[in-house]
């Protein structure tokens, strides 16, 4: 039977973490021109984290384990504005953001310059999708209401996206940006095999004697925009790292490696020093290393990923480049890709499975199809047969661009729309403005596994992104 889990957001802990506090906006002054260049950092601990799809089950998170933010980078000036939010959440992001405009009276972006990523931390509780939709009309059915949703999350977020929109413009202050790539190697490994039987498996063990090889590649970039003040000091950053977020574990809430890697960062930087972190393209991409035995799980893993993260980041500082002529852009487009199909048979089935997930009673393939399935009818439901997947641009300067997509995409897609950049600096940010589940290569949907069972777009949809992205790049470096 699926256990129900869910954090009572009536919490203390929960009230604690939406409190708002907000940093500082900044204006970059355009060398040899009046236009001005604006960029703020909007800074928010988080009151829910994302629910993780790949559990398959409700965790109950018991209290804090390190402090788990919404953070944000607005970016604006006379060739375009745009905003730059990671967090730990995704559903419905345009309708937030709708709403956040309109309580803030003067949006200073249109929507559509505006990102939204989830860094995708796997340790927080569930409010939307199938399964909560699943365990909350269990619970009203039941009790007639549901004790695990007494707060109205998106009309709180909303109220605090807007609040913090209009005391950031309010507090402008000059900055120059500086970015640069450095490699890190050694924390990032591809979690898909191809074995001895001929089969490409996921997660297949460590030391296990059956492994052949990996059956795709690493991103060792790790993208890094730094924001300074007038007297050149580092108060802020956007750093981007292909792996995933589920180290920590457990059932603490956990913001996992990112807050190591700020802790690690301010030991230089400062105490006030802002990281933002966006995931890489990682779908396929996750910490474990098969070919040793040593343990890497909890918060000492998520500590050593953090800090070593740092340490490379700190390193790296005195080589990068500072924009001295930034010329900021903004590129949107909408690709649409067809949802996978199942018959009404399917569906029944997947209806009735779905109080088993948890259980041992149904395999973990069969509790991710179940799930995927209904996910899938939900999602119908909204978009339609076809899905609209959103691809953003932003132009830095003429070195400098980061791409947002949405999904768990594949680290090829990732480098592939790296590999076809004109800009020497591309940072790829997935799970951007709506989650849709993993999108694989069309090679990794032939070879199946977990990612491909648990993906909802068709074979090519990922592909669809990279050519997107591809043109949005070359109309900005024109």
């Amino acid at each position: 039977m699926a256990r129900d889990f869910r954090i009572n957001s009536k919490g203390v802990r929960l009230q604690e973490a939406a409190r708002l506090s907000v940093s500082s906006v900044s204006r970059l002054r355009r060398t040899g021109s009046n236009k001005s260049v604006f960029i703020h950092v909007d800074w928010w601990l988080k009151s829910f984290c994302e629910n993780d799809p790949a559990y398959f089950f409700c965790l109950g998170f018991i209290c804090r384990h390190d402090a788990s933010r919404i953070a944000g980078c607005r970016v604006g000036g006379g060739c375009g504005r745009g905003r730059h939010y990671p967090a730990d959440w995704l559903p419905h992001v345009r309708l937030f953001l709708r709403e956040a405009q309109h309580r803030s009276a003067r949006p200073a972006s249109p929507s559509t310059n505006i990102l939204v990523a989830a860094t995708h931390s796997h340790t927080g509780p569930l409010y939307f999708d199938a399964l909560r939709t699943f365990l909350h009309e269990r619970a009203v059915e039941k009790d007639g209401s549901d004790p695990q949703e007494t707060l109205d999350y998106p009309s709180a977020l909303a109220e605090k996206l807007a609040a913090a929109i209009v005391q950031a413009k309010a507090a402008a202050r000059p900055i120059e940006l500086a970015a640069g790539i450095a490699k890190q190697t050694g924390l990032s490994f591809n979690r898909r095999f191809h074995m001895k039987d001929g089969k490409i498996v996921f997660n297949p063990g460590k030391l296990n004697p059956n492994i052949v090889r990996a059956a795709g590649p690493i991103d060792p970039d790790l993208g890094f925009v730094l924001f300074r003040d007038r007297q050149r000091q580092a108060f802020a950053a956007l750093t981007v790292f292909a792996l995933h977020l589920d180290t920590t574990g457990g059932t603490e809430y956990s913001a996992d490696y990112p807050f190591y890697f700020e802790r690690s960062t301010r030991a230089k930087l400062g105490d006030d020093f802002i990281s933002i972190f966006g995931a890489g393209t990682c779908g396929d991409i996750n910490h474990i290393d098969v070919s040793t035995n040593r343990l890497q799980k909890g918060g000492e893993e998520s500590q050593r990923i953090g800090k070593t993260l740092g340490e490379t980041v700190l390193i790296a500082l005195p080589e990068l480049k500072t924009a001295n002529k930034p010329s900021l852009a903004v590129r949107y487009t909408k690709v649409f890709a067809p949802l996978q199909e199942f018959s009404e048979e399917q569906i029944a089935r997947a209806r009735e499975r779905m109080a088993r997930i948890g259980s041992k009673e149904l395999s973990f393939l069969e509790q991710v199809e179940s799930y995927k399935i209904l996910d899938l009818q939900e999602m119908r439901a909204r978009f339609g047969r076809m899905l609209p997947m959103e691809v953003q641009a932003f132009r830095l300067d003429d070195d400098t661009t980061v791409v947002g997509l949405p999904g768990e995409v594949f680290v090829e897609l990732g480098l592939a729309i790296k590999q076809s950049s004109p800009f020497r600096n591309t940072l790829v940010v997935e799970l951007c403005n709506n989650d849709i589940g993993y999108v694989p290569t069309k090679k990794a949907f032939v070879e199946g596994s977990y990612e491909v069972v648990n993906s909802r777009v068709q074979s090519g949809g990922g592909e669809m992104l990279v050519e997107a992205a591809a043109r949005l790049l070359k109309e900005l470096k024109r």
